[in-house]
């Protein structure tokens, strides 16, 4: 007998996905529209990309984010997962918690490192704080601390660049 959840039998449930599944992920149609936002907003690897501060904007970070580190980059689908989710912890935060109309992404690579940075025009510094088990909130810059090789804040006159370094394999 299969075990699943309550009035769902016989309902295929979805399977958890592997570091070799990651890469299977980014769907054809996100790739259309990672590809459009990159032509839309540019290509945060060439300068800084500029996106409205609401909510939605995460999802087209993260799209962009994997669309650079997969397709452009080729790198390893656990180091692009893994970048992924750290650019939507820091856009989330940069979203929440600035007030701000726009943020800005930016992504750099040399050999064997990563470097990703939002920028905002807060100069209000992130938080790591300690997180319990059932926390629902204030996760992202403990995943960013425990993810990432190096990250930090960077003060500006106007503002900060958050980053996070993470290391590569270069093919």
């Amino acid at each position: 007998m299969m075990g699943g959840m309550a009035g769902l039998e016989g309902v295929e449930q979805p399977r958890p996905r592997s570091s070799a599944a990651a890469a299977r992920w980014s769907t054809a149609t996100d790739d259309e529209q990672a590809f459009k936002e990159l032509e839309l907003f540019g290509n945060p690897t060439e300068e800084e990309v500029r996106l409205p501060s609401r909510p939605q904007s995460a999802a087209t970070a993260r799209r962009i984010t994997s669309c650079v580190m997969l397709r452009q980059w080729q790198l390893s689908p656990q180091t692009a997962e893994h970048g992924v989710l750290l650019v939507s912890e820091l856009v989330g935060n940069a979203v929440r918690h600035t007030g701000a109309r726009v943020f800005g992404l930016r992504m750099l690579r040399r050999r064997g490192w990563v470097r990703i940075e939002v920028r905002d025009p807060s100069r209000g510094l992130p938080c790591l704080m300690p997180v319990r088990e059932m926390d629902v909130s204030g996760r992202g810059i403990f995943l960013v601390d425990k993810l990432s090789d190096r990250w930090g804040v960077d003060l500006l006159p106007r503002g900060k660049t958050t980053w996070f370094e993470m290391r590569t394999t270069d093919r």
